[in-house]
């Protein structure tokens, strides 16, 4: 069983981009193992991802309630891992990880951050921090499959929308034409390009290349879409319900050019093939940018200089969720993007 056909347990409590980029570990657990019994666990909000992964068998979310925890524990344990990949090694991750009685246990060490609770691993993957700034998170995970002897043979980030879901986004999008969805969201206020300037890039692109803008956001981005279109001066289409993962997946799947910040959604529509212009401030690009060759990247020259009275709080130099890089980004340097993009999709 350990052999050829492992139980493996893969944990990673957050974010929904992190989710998304752990694809090339289960694909290489996968061809190492294709009789394994892969399993995710994370939490709650990002589970649904790992439900467009082709690799993964089933997923586990971490409970809410303290009462749940009991069973939750007896459940891991009996559940039968043979291999433990612990991608957070955290306090609560590392308890899990040991509790699980997993014979392989492994987690990383990196290079000024405390690794905890060594005795607890059987192996460990270490990781300079000059490897880390200098390669895409996805190598840094897969570093990780390394000491347990899984040839790295794949970097592919894949996900597969649902049938269900494609039903529902081809509902929703028409048929023919130049089609772009714009997601004006981030995690952090400070790494928003303002709405006015969205606005501006989607008339151009409107007017001088006959596309089609379709604008979507998460609950609490609302209030940019309904900005971005009071200041537009052409028609944009406003998908207003909020979206399911699945099918947000299947809805950037109808897509020749997503636009958006650096964020999970950018992930998620990179990994279901769709082409992406990304808007970075000054998080490292090297890193975080989407993985693949058809993809753009817009990041104003690094290190950047604060705007000033310009700003709208005081940026934070050095934090790249409290800095306003991004705004350096004019409205033609990202129409040009666009279109550039585009005309390469649809030509």
């Amino acid at each position: 069983m350990l052999a050829d056909a492992p139980h493996v347990l893969v944990i990673r409590r957050r974010y929904l981009g992190d989710i998304v980029l752990l694809g090339p570990a289960f694909r290489n657990l996968r061809l190492h193992w294709p009789a394994a019994r892969i399993t995710a666990l994370t939490e709650e909000p990002y589970a649904g991802v790992l439900a467009l992964n082709p690799d993964v068998n089933d997923t586990l979310t971490f409970p809410r309630r303290l009462a749940k925890w009991p069973a939750f524990l007896r459940s891991l344990r009996a559940s039968g891992f043979t291999h433990v990949l612990d991608f957070d090694n955290t306090e609560k991750t590392a308890v899990l990880t040991r509790l699980t009685g997993a014979l392989i246990r492994v987690a990383f060490d990196r290079e000024l951050i405390n690794f905890r609770y060594p005795s607890i691993y059987t192996h460990s993957a270490k990781v300079t921090n000059a490897f880390y700034d200098s390669h895409s998170i996805t190598e840094t995970y897969l570093q990780l499959l390394t000491p347990i002897g899984v040839p790295l043979a794949s970097r592919e980030v894949r996900l597969v929308p649902r049938p269900a879901d494609l039903v529902v986004a081809k509902k929703l999008v028409p048929r023919g034409g130049k089609k772009i969805l714009v997601h004006p969201g981030s995690r952090s206020a400070h790494r928003v390009w303002p709405p006015e300037r969205f606005a501006a890039v989607c008339d151009r692109l409107q007017d001088e290349l006959g596309a089609q803008i379709f604008l979507v956001a998460g609950p609490a981005e609302q209030s940019l879409v309904l900005e971005i279109r009071s200041h537009a001066k052409s028609h944009l289409i406003a998908l207003e319900r909020t979206l399911p993962v699945g099918e947000f997946a299947a809805l950037a799947a109808q897509f020749d050019v997503f636009l958006c910040h650096d964020s999970g959604p950018m992930h998620v529509a990179a990994a279901v093939g769709t082409p992406v212009v990304a808007l970075f401030g000054s998080q490292n690009a090297i890193i975080w940018r989407p993985n693949g060759p058809h993809h753009t990247v817009l990041q104003t020259s690094l290190p950047c200089s604060c705007l000033g009275a310009t700003a709208p709080t005081p940026c934070v130099k050095g934090d790249a969720y409290r800095s306003y890089c991004v705004r350096k980004l004019t409205v033609d340097q990202v129409y040009a993007a666009v279109a550039a993009r585009l005309t390469i999709e649809t030509q």
